[in-house]
């Protein structure tokens, strides 16, 4: 062996892994992310004046640690309000609801999708048989012009194998982005999922929240009713002028124009139910179910930041974009080196008939190995990698932003949490003084000793104040509802704390 030759034995396998290095895709380094230690809101001092209507991930409960956010169950949430109408609306949704149908369907396509890429992993064969009849003319057989050929058949049956040799990592990198691309839309199924869910039981609330105000409305049209028929009897005796019953009287079409109004919320809630079952909004119909001050809410443990980055399956998705375009770098480097292609054909080929095909004497075959690769293409590979280049910086750009968004999410939701909940204590004991208030008012103007006016506004605070409270306990609901959304799904510990609604 000369000196020549030692070097290039030497060189060789270097030049090798400097090749396989510039093509194949870089290592995937996941995003630096500025993640806080906890929840800031969780952490929120609680006034002492509320603090037995508040309950936090201060007080200890957490969220078990995630591992895998694509695998791990999420869990049937719903069932902590336990609410059976609930639970079915939910169960029905999951199987008629028409936007979860068409993220199914894209998570079938882009499984397939990855299966046509993982099949460039294995040596494609195919098989051919044919029948020809052909008359060639005589000039092309090398004969004088005009010399009679005969027509002839040909038959033929052949075997035909091809694989590409992963050289600079083509396939596994297409492979690798196909099987990525997959988890991303499987994450966005989840996504829609939990959304769906999310929606129907925000819809529900919202409907039955509707409903209590409905309810309060009607009480407090009967209270207007009332007012009337007092009112008039004493204009009749003369005991009052026509100013205090056309006042009573106003107030009274004044209320129920506000029960007619909201009829239309109402509505406008039980057609979104509608659409979210599936269903035309035309055909169905939910009866009325008031949220009372005594159902049950779920006190939610917001657990860590960090799990939120595991639980959430947007940020899921995002993720696995990031890997996909990762991969896809590669696939356009390996553009720029050598592809080698080995083929094989095997077979038979007869004139006489198509038995004569699989005689050992018609056999014949080829073996071929294609190395190609590119030498001027004008740029076109350099601007394919700087393409997937930037393709992958949007996708770290998109992920941060859902990172940013999936923090911000959880901490308005465990503020709208606190905050409604002290709103909800002083609107009760706001609620207790309204309620002695108009009773001290109605008793007044019975004996004489105040004026409708008076009653009236005792009246009206009364009214306002129950149909606030109603309003809060509704938000309660649409909250919790929205902050376990925002953490990606259900607890992962079965039993979950229950707090009544105040």
């Amino acid at each position: 062996m000369n000196k020549l030759q030692m070097i290039a034995k030497g060189v060789a396998p270097v030049l090798a892994a400097l090749l396989m290095t510039a093509c194949a895709a870089p290592e995937f380094k996941q995003p630096a992310i500025d993640v806080p230690t906890a929840f800031k809101e969780s952490q929120a001092p609680v006034p002492s004046e509320v603090a037995t209507h508040i309950q936090t991930a201060a007080d200890g409960s957490t969220w078990k640690q995630a591992q895998a956010a694509e695998a791990q169950p999420r869990g049937e949430w719903w069932l902590a309000f336990n609410d059976t109408a609930l639970n079915e609306l939910i169960a029905e949704a999951t199987r008629a609801n028409a936007n979860l149908a068409v993220a199914a369907a894209r998570v079938k396509q882009a499984r397939a999708i990855a299966g046509v890429a993982e099949a460039d992993r294995i040596p494609q064969v195919g098989a051919n048989l044919g029948a020809q009849r052909q008359r060639a003319s005589a000039p092309s057989l090398g004969l004088p012009d005009g010399t009679p050929v005969r027509p002839g058949n040909a038959y033929s049956a052949n075997l035909s194998a091809s694989y590409e040799i992963d050289l600079f990592g083509r396939v596994s990198s297409n492979v690798a982005a196909a099987r990525n691309d997959a988890a991303s839309v499987e994450a966005t199924y989840r996504s829609v999922l939990l959304s769906v869910q999310a929606d129907v039981a925000q819809t529900y609330f919202r409907l039955r929240a509707t409903d209590a105000e409905l309810e309060t409305l009607a009480r407090t049209v009967q209270t207007r009713e009332e007012d009337v028929k007092v009112n008039q009897r004493r204009f009749d005796l003369g005991d009052i002028g026509e100013f205090d019953l056309s006042r009573a009287e106003t107030e009274l079409a004044t209320v129920r124009s506000e029960a007619i109004g909201l009829q239309r919320q109402r509505v406008t809630a039980e057609h979104a139910l509608a659409v979210l079952l599936g269903k035309p909004a035309a055909s169905y119909t939910a009866g009325a179910s008031p949220l009372l001050d005594t159902a049950l809410l779920p006190v939610v443990p917001a657990g860590l930041p960090s799990s939120l980055l595991e639980r959430r399956p947007d940020i899921a998705a995002a993720q696995r974009t990031m890997e996909a375009a990762n991969a896809r770098i590669g696939v356009a480097r390996s553009a720029m080196f050598p592809a080698l292609n080995l083929s094989a054909t095997g077979g038979g080929a007869a004139a006489q008939s198509f038995s004569n095909v699989f005689e050992w004497s018609s056999r014949s075959w080829v073996l071929g190995a294609l190395m190609s690769m590119p030498i001027i293409d004008g740029g076109r590979n350099k601007a394919n990698i700087t393409r997937s280049e930037g393709a992958l910086e949007e996708s770290v750009g998109a992920y941060r932003q859902s990172v940013l968004v999936a923090f911000a999410e959880v901490e308005d939701n465990l503020a709208g949490l606190r905050i409604l909940a002290g709103q909800t204590a002083q609107m009760e004991a706001a609620l207790v003084s309204a309620r002695r208030s108009a009773d001290l008012a109605q008793k007044l103007y019975a004996a004489g000793r105040s004026s409708y006016i008076d009653l009236l506004d005792a009246q009206r605070n009364l009214a306002a104040v129950e149909r606030t409270a109603v309003q809060l306990r509704g938000n309660r609901a649409v909250t919790t509802v929205a902050l376990i959304r925002a953490l990606g799904g259900g607890w992962d510990s079965p039993t979950v704390q229950t707090v009544a609604q105040q």
